[in-house]
């Protein structure tokens, strides 16, 4: 919530005078890419909202349909842009796909930027890697990743951390001059960070276990019965959402 620069001039109601000391909010862009089936978006709200939780209430958002031609004009405006999951992928010839690579490619440098699922796959085909629907089948489930990164924003520090999951698509090939923040055997680029400018992971801090299991259930048919019911079984288990969602609070400079 962004405060008033005015206050009620006790001379009159209808005046006003500025207040020369006020802390702005500076909202972080979501960029939503794709939504959740009509009723786990019911239940559970959209991409957008959940990121919002995510963020927690100290943060300002706004949020861009990315599928409707929306993005921000000024990225330098915003105190950081978060691109969300999809079902679309990266290589897909759908038309808003190139108009948000053009996007992000323009607006780094310009604010810090946070991939999450397909948003760390599109951040890496705009920098110049490479995105395929992976040989391995379907992530689903709790995935545990070793931390490789030292940032001053991974902070509590973790040797590996527990999150939701649920991809085809990989990075097989990262840009050239991204560096890895975790990884796993299933998903060996599951984190990658370009300077200070851009982060971006495979997982899913945003996802509730809970929806993560309906998302999965959803799919039985498409994923195999068993890597269901293995999914549902780890998402049971203890995670380390908190962490992650705590690592891109502090690289946006935002607090809970």
């Amino acid at each position: 919530m962004l405060s008033s620069p005015f206050y009620r001039n006790r001379g009159g109601e209808a005046s006003f005078v500025p207040i020369v000391e006020v802390d702005f909010m500076i909202a972080v862009a979501i960029l939503e890419t794709g939504r959740p089936p009509a009723p786990l978006a019911e239940a559970f709200g959209d991409y957008a909202a959940q990121f919002r939780a995510m963020l927690g209430e100290g943060a300002a958002t706004r949020r861009f349909d990315v599928q409707a031609g929306e993005l921000p004009e000024d990225p330098s405006a915003f105190a950081g842009a978060i691109i969300t999951g999809s079902a679309a992928g990266v290589y897909e010839d759908l038309p808003w796909i190139e108009p948000l690579s053009a996007w992000l490619r323009g607006a780094r440098g310009k604010t810090r930027l946070v991939g999450v699922c397909f948003g760390h796959q599109i951040l890496a085909h705009a920098f110049g890697g490479r995105v395929e629907k992976s040989d391995r089948g379907w992530g689903v489930g709790l995935h545990r990743y070793q931390v490789l990164g030292d940032e001053a924003w991974m902070t509590p520090a973790a040797a590996s951390i527990a999150i939701p999951a649920s991809h085809q698509d990989q990075v097989t090939a990262p840009p050239a001059d991204a560096r890895v923040l975790i990884a796993s055997d299933f998903t060996p680029y599951a984190g990658l960070a370009w300077g200070q400018d851009a982060i971006s992971f495979q997982c899913h801090p945003e996802f509730e276990p809970a929806f993560a299991a309906r998302l999965t259930e959803g799919r039985r048919g498409r994923i195999d019965d068993a890597l269901v019911d293995q999914a549902h079984a780890t998402l049971a288990q203890p995670n380390d959402r908190a962490v992650l969602a705590g690592w891109i609070r502090a690289y946006l400079g935002v607090s809970a």
